[in-house]
């Protein structure tokens, strides 16, 4: 490739000089090549240390002139044939030019313009990619790609320079981090380690320091353990293969490849030595983690982020943190964690401003909103650019004002419905009669039901006012009055200062009435329910009247949704639920339904809306418990490794007895999908999901670790499961909320294992007391670390898993053992990974569906299987391999998406690997056969395989309406002998349907015919099969003698089989002199060899031997496609083969009779 000049001062240190001219010089580097000695084992570990650009091209060309003692380079190549080609241009194009000139810097800025112009040019024909990456980086993954052999599609992510310990010896070399694989390589004096990993396989990822690995990461996969270490900044490089090996886990779990994220802000002055890749990735953790913090939609991108204090009028001091800004959202964060956080939606903002700077507020910031609230900020490092970058976004943002959490929701804050209300009167006065309510099935639409306007709760609840609750009631309305204090000093809304004292308040219980507005507004559903307005509408009106898996699902779980509220003993209740659930079902196809969700869904509905449950629901399946609610449930099984690992870190003794007992896995699944739903009273586990909206999965898992602490003693006493999960169910039931104010509900597990001494009561309240006393060390980064770290050993399971189970479905006749099976899975599944890495062929969603049986589910093409077949086939045909491999693909798939699964690959090649000699000829031959064959291979054969069989099909298909006319009488017959009779019982049914799933066994007889033209192409496989074997001149024989007598006989058999069906024997003689084969017997007569002691035969013989190129009986019916042969030549006369020399005229024999033809076999 052609460079731009640049200088060098020193030309010969590691270079030798191979040809040279007064203008330039081609030299090449020392060592490459065969050879080199010490010197290129030296020049070798030198480029891989320092990371020489001569590791990736060997040869390069220097301009030079004759006084001067400065080179540039202006051209490198990584092959001879390359740097030859430029060598030639410069020699023809610029030689004769350069001697004309006089002055030698004339002559230099000639060559420098000329070779800057054709570089020029060059890129003017390029497609522009966008963002263009260093120099330095993009040389980087030119040596990726070629020393590990990656295509074009593999893009490199960033470098590093590190050891590998090899035992205990380290290599020191480069890391090369991919999108989809870890590459190393190193060469020292000679000896060179070369390492490729695939993210997919990786198990486990972590950073650890030992003594006799210090400060290393460690990769392992299912059969290695790899130790990098000596990084200049090992925590850069651990994070950024951490966010690798999750997209390939994300790949795995849902088959979605990597795509670059265009919309993602790009910076203004690019790093140095970064790609574009690497801030991609960048942009998208810090995106993650800002998502996450606040928890906003999750296609908001985060644009920036500055650091700037808060002026906080509830406590008149100057919080100091980050502000981020995003297109959408003003965010803040302390830095003390429970200090404060703010989120200000810019469709909020009315007015932004710069206030007048003074020594206590420098650089001030003013932002105001529609609810009369100011928000301060200051100490800004770049006020102006800040103000003009809000201002852009604000133009961007909708004008009109959504329908704030304010006037509907405030009312029913401070004015409860009353029970006494329409609703409410047709709910409790009908019951019983489902069709007359209006959210019953035939309700269309949603806005006509009383659920579109109110919870569940308010539509249910007793006629008993708060004052007359007592104690409770006092407490309640105490809550009510803490939270209205809070919302006058701190804000209301989203715009609300959130601090530890919003905590404290949430921890204490949040009142009823105000219950579904501040799951809202801490789930972040609200944001996204007031910018998509009508969505949950549509999505309702979309989904009514579909059907599918998951509205069954639905439909069978809709009434175990707490069936012992009476909201749910109703079909306001019941339809209400059916259409969030369908509706959410329809926006998110992935999850579809899982059971579960209509256990929180059903208490979602209690306190909001429909439309508000529903949003609910999104943000707790989307963000808030990401993967939980899907057909593999991997999120509630990651969080389940993560308690594991938490009860070993804090009840290490506790730990190993539940291990013994196998307890963990069976609590700990129902406790995190549910949210203790259903495990404990309603009353209870409400309160545990208030803390949840607010503090996230953190209360979840202090609660469970509560609840194991509380019952150490006896779990650790205990012999079996069932007694452990006995003692931890009766525990669970007599946790009690003895503040609420709603009736008790009747806990259903309650009643199944109470037992004569019941244990104490536990107020939930105390409980949770008890979690954040004892395990408040929990933070959310760290539950994030741990998730990481359980997701690769979860979904490296599951796919263990998956491997065992298609192994086990495999039919037990394959042929392969279990070892060789999962062998061949492995490497299907790579095949069908490499679509997601390099998107060739159709999409990967199309290729596997996660809805089909495991041994379905991966899925590759045609060329994907050429490259299996070629190098897994145990019938190597040369270059006519890649012919067979299409045809073996086209034999395999029967449904002609184009696509084999994991099912038919291991049959086809079951059939060659280890059938019988019956079977694999039954593959060699059908893979000669429509509709192996292709329509251009085909073409030719489709009128000679309707001339050989018009008359035989004919006679065939007169003979099958025979049979079926005889079979149509016997049933006829036996309807009417059993005409009267009873109808035959489920056991004759259940063989009937055992024989039609009873697989028939092919045999030869079942096969179709093959005409001429198809046998030709077997043929040509069969010579191109042994073309490589040592006895290929005998089987070359074999094949010719087999075929020429294959041939008499379908001529001889076309003769017979064009007769009539019945003659006379003695047939009157043909035109050409021959008498008409009438019979089997004649044909047996025709076939069959002349006997020893025939004179007349041995005659015969003879005397076509000796006139061979004349004509006979037989030089008239060789077909014309079987006439040259390679080294010798064939041909047929009468009943004997015999090889003769090809004529010395060099043109083929032909047959006389015989008539031109192009074709020829077998090809040369």
């Amino acid at each position: 490739m052609w460079l731009a000049p640049e200088e060098v001062l020193v030309a010969n240190a590691l270079w030798v000089t191979e040809r040279a001219n007064p203008f330039f010089v081609l030299q090449r580097r020392r060592g490459h090549g065969k050879g080199g000695g010490l010197t290129g084992l030296l020049v070798g570990t030198l480029d891989v240390v320092l990371d020489s650009s001569a590791r990736v091209a060997p040869f390069r060309i220097l301009h030079q002139t004759q006084d001067s003692q400065v080179y540039w380079t202006v051209a490198c190549g990584s092959s001879r044939k390359e740097i030859t080609k430029h060598w030639e241009w410069l020699e023809n194009n610029l030689l004769q030019t350069l001697s004309i000139f006089d002055n030698e810097e004339d002559i230099t800025t000639f060559v420098k313009g000329k070779i800057n112009g054709i570089i020029a040019e060059e890129n003017k024909n390029l497609q522009p990619q966008g963002e263009e990456d260093p120099g330095k980086f993009k040389e980087a993954e030119l040596k990726m790609r070629k020393q590990f052999g990656m295509p074009e599609g593999e893009k490199l992510v960033n470098y590093y320079s590190c050891s590998y310990w090899k035992g205990r010896v380290p290599r020191q070399g480069w890391l090369y981090l991919t999108v989809n694989h870890l590459c190393f390589y190193s060469f020292l004096l000679g000896k060179e380690v070369s390492l490729v990993v695939q993210w997919v396989d990786v198990t486990r990822l972590e950073k650890n320091a030992t003594l006799l690995f210090p400060e290393s990461i460690r990769v392992d996969t299912r059969d290695q353990e790899l130790f990098f270490s000596m990084f200049l900044n090992i925590g850069e490089t651990f994070k950024l293969m951490e966010q690798l090996a999750n997209l390939a886990m994300r790949q795995l779990l849902d088959s979605e490849g990597f795509l670059e994220d265009k919309a993602l802000p790009r910076p203004a002055r690019p790093h140095r030595n970064i790609s574009a890749l690497k801030r991609d990735l960048d942009a998208r953790a810090k995106n993650e983690s800002y998502r996450a913090t606040f928890r906003l939609p999750g296609d908001e991108r985060l644009d920036g982020h500055t650091s700037c204090t808060l002026w906080t009028p509830f406590n008149k001091l100057h919080i100091p943190g980050q502000m981020f800004i995003s297109s959408n959202y003003i965010c803040f964060a302390s830095k003390e964690e429970d200090a404060c956080h703010l989120i200000i939606p810019l469709r909020e903002v009315t007015i932004v401003e710069k206030a007048d700077s003074s020594s206590v507020l420098p650089s001030p910031l003013s932002i105001s909103t529609r609810s009369k609230m100011t928000f301060l900020f200051a100490n800004l490092k770049d006020r102006d650019f800040l103000v003009q970058k809000i201002s852009d976004f604000l133009q961007k943002t909708p004008s009109k004002q959504p329908s704030g959490l304010g006037a509907g929701r405030k009312a029913s804050v401070s004015n409860p419905v009353p029970e006494s209300s329409p609703a409410a009167q047709e709910a409790s006065e009908q019951p019983s009669n489902p069709s007359s309510q209006c959210g019953g099935r035939q309700s269309t639409l949603p806005q006509e039901a009383p659920t579109a306007s109110q919870g569940l709760l308010r539509l249910f609840q007793r006629n008993t006012p708060v004052e007359d609750l007592g104690a409770k009631g006092a407490k309640e309305k105490m809550k009510e009055e803490s939270w209205h204090i809070h919302f006058f000093e701190y804000g209301r809304g989203v715009c609300m200062y959130r601090t530890a004292k919003t905590r404290e308040l949430v921890l204490k219980g949040i009142p009823e009435g105000l219950r579904g507005e501040l799951w809202l507004l801490f789930s972040g559903a609200w944001n996204e329910m007031v910018t998509h307005p009508g969505y949950y509408a549509e999505l309702v009106e979309k989904s009514t009247g579909k059907y599918s898996l998951a509205t069954e699902e639905i439909e069978r779980d809709l009434h175990r949704s707490m069936p012992e509220h009476p909201a749910f003993q109703n079909e306001l209740g019941i339809a209400a639920l059916r259409r969030v659930l369908t509706a959410y079902a329809f926006r998110n196809p992935t999850i579809g339904y899982c059971q579960a969700m209509n256990i929180v869904t059903s208490v979602l509905l209690l306190y909001g809306t429909e439309e508000e449950a529903f949003w609910l629901l999104v943000a707790l399946c989307e963000r808030m418990l990401p993967d939980y609610y899907n057909n593999r449930v991997v999120g509630a099984l990651v969080d389940q490794g993560i308690f594991e690992e938490l009860t070993r870190d804090f009840l290490p003794q506790l730990s190993e007895k539940m291990q013994e007992l196998g307890v963990a896995t069976s609590i700990s699944l129902s406790w995190f999908l549910t949210l203790f739903l259903s495990v404990m009273p309603f009353e209870s586990s409400v309160v545990i999901v208030d803390c949840f909206f607010y503090e996230g999965i953190k209360v979840v898992l202090q609660v469970a670790l509560a609840i194991l602490d509380a019952n150490m003693e006896q779990l650790l006493s205990c012999n079996d499961e069932g007694e452990a999960m006995t003692i931890l169910g009766r525990y669970l039931d007599n946790v009690v909320n003895k503040q609420s104010v709603s009736p008790p509900v009747p806990h259903l597990h309650a009643l199944l294992t109470s037992g004569d001494n019941p244990p104490a009561e536990v107020d939930i309240f105390d409980l949770l007391k008890v979690s954040y006393e004892k395990f408040s060390s929990l933070r959310a980064d760290d539950i994030e670390q741990m998730r990481f770290k359980q997701r690769l050993k979860v979904i490296q399971s599951l796919e263990d898993t998956a491997k065992r189970s298609v192994v086990r479905a495999i039919p037990g006749d394959i042929g392969f053992s279990i070892e060789e099976l999962e062998d061949l899975y492995m490497v299907f599944k790579a095949k069908h990974l490499a679509s997601q890495y390099w998107g060739r062929g159709q999409p990967t969603a199309m290729r596997r569906d996660p809805s089909l049986p495991y041994l379905e589910q991966y899925r590759i093409d045609a060329t994907q299987f050429q490259e299996l077949f070629a190098s897994l086939t145990p019938w190597a045909c040369g270059s006519h391999t890649s012919v067979l491999a299409g045809r073996m693909f086209r034999l395999l798939d029967r449904n002609k998406d184009s696509l084999i699964n994991f099912k038919e690959f291991v049959t086809g090649m079951s059939g060659m690997y280890h059938g019988d000699l019956t079977d694999k000829l039954k593959v060699l031959y059908k893979l000669h056969l429509p509709p192996a064959l292709s329509p251009e291979e085909a073409e030719s054969a489709l009128e000679a395989t309707h001339y050989f069989t018009e008359d035989s099909s004919s006679e065939e298909t007169l003979q099958q309406e025979e049979r079926e006319g005889t079979g149509n009488e016997d049933v006829q017959e036996k309807k009417g002998e059993e005409r009267g009779t009873s109808p035959p019982d489920y056991r004759h049914y259940l063989q009937i349907w055992a024989k039609e799933k009873e697989v028939q066994k092919e045999t030869i007889k079942d096969l179709p015919k093959m005409d001429q033209e198809q046998f030709i192409e077997l043929c040509k496989t069969l010579y191109n099969v042994f073309s490589e074997d040592p006895l290929e001149q005998e089987l070359y024989h074999a094949i010719a003698a087999v075929a020429s007598l294959l041939l008499r006989m379908g001529e001889l058999g076309k003769r017979f089989s064009a007769q009539p069906s019945r003659k006379p024997r003695d047939s009157a003689p043909r035109e050409d002199g021959q008498p008409a084969l009438s019979s089997p017997q004649d044909l047996a007569r025709e076939l069959q060899p002349p006997a020893a002691g025939d004179p007349q035969a041995k005659a015969g013989g003879d005397t076509q031997l000796g006139k061979a190129p004349q004509e006979s009986q037989w030089s008239a019916r060789v077909p014309c496609s079987v006439r040259t042969w390679p080294t010798t030549q064939y041909w047929w006369v009468g009943r004997h083969t015999a090889p003769r020399p090809p004529p010395t005229g060099g043109a083929p024999w032909t047959p006389s009779g015989a008539s031109p033809s192009s074709r020829s076999w077998p090809p040369s």
